[in-house]
């Protein structure tokens, strides 16, 4: 570094245009930390392709299987809705409606993960 610029620098005046400037943000990385917060406390976890691959994959599968028990159970539980409210089976009923809520919820979930290249749709990334 030159004097000069060793006082352009002391003086508050930007760095010159060959120069990094550490105040720049270029935007997350897999370096960077690897849950970012977004919009209204929501967070997007960077994850390896790989590893995405198989989240998505297991995850939707668990969430399309715990839905059908879930519905397969309400169905059940309220004779395919034929019972009388007194004959409808409580415990199986309720079951099934958390079954339907625990797919709902990992499928949720599961989209919160991405991977480096992926952009988020709402900030205008692609």
């Amino acid at each position: 570094m030159t004097d000069s610029e060793g006082a352009n620098a002391d003086a508050g005046e930007p760095a010159p245009d060959h120069a990094p400037d550490p105040e720049l943000d270029e935007g997350p990385s897999v370096s960077d930390a690897e849950v970012e917060p977004e919009g209204a406390g929501g967070r997007d976890v960077v994850v390896p392709l790989a590893l995405y691959k198989r989240i998505t994959v297991f995850s939707t599968l668990f969430a399309v299987v715990a839905v059908l028990a879930g519905f397969i159970l309400l169905d059940t539980a309220t004779g395919r809705a034929s019972r009388d409210l007194n004959e409808v089976n409580v415990v199986l009923a309720v079951a099934g409606l958390l079954s339907i809520a625990a797919g709902a919820a990992v499928y949720a979930f599961s989209t919160r993960f991405r991977t480096a290249g992926m952009g988020n749709p709402k900030d205008g990334e692609s």
